[in-house]
């Protein structure tokens, strides 16, 4: 459906939770990424990689790239994007996890394109330091 009222753009929600086995190895890999960053000035390398030493969510959050999850999808540029890691309580059989309702507690169908929202907009600047949304 391609009309006038119809907007291109499409804020497509992602809730993750992924369960650490090896700290050291995400620490590892994120101080890494860290180090291979040429272009990072030294006040925020330090700054990141304080930032991921002292936070295996942030090494996470550091690790993770939004722009490689859509890179190769056909007819899609990405905008914006934004991200943040953090530690939870995590019991998946609590109602509390059920992902195939939203925050209004509307049940969604996936197979009708419809995808259940996350809690809201994180930020993180995954490869960049401060937090900052990274655009294209």
């Amino acid at each position: 459906m391609s009309t006038p009222e119809t907007s291109r753009f499409v804020r497509l929600r992602v809730e993750l939770v992924l369960e650490v086995d090896d700290e050291d190895a995400v620490t590892g890999a994120a101080l890494r990424r860290i180090a291979d960053d040429g272009d990072m000035p030294a006040a925020e390398r330090a700054h990141a990689e304080s930032a991921v030493t002292e936070d295996t969510a942030e090494a996470l959050a550091y690790l993770i790239d939004p722009f490689g999850l859509v890179g190769e999808v056909p007819g899609v540029e990405l905008q914006q994007a934004s991200w943040s890691g953090e530690r939870i309580d995590y019991d998946p059989d609590s109602p509390e996890w059920d992902l195939d309702e939203d925050d209004d507690g509307e049940s969604h169908d996936e197979g009708d394109g419809e995808v259940a929202e996350g809690d809201g907009e994180e930020s993180h600047g995954g490869g960049d330091a401060g937090g900052a949304d990274r655009a294209s």
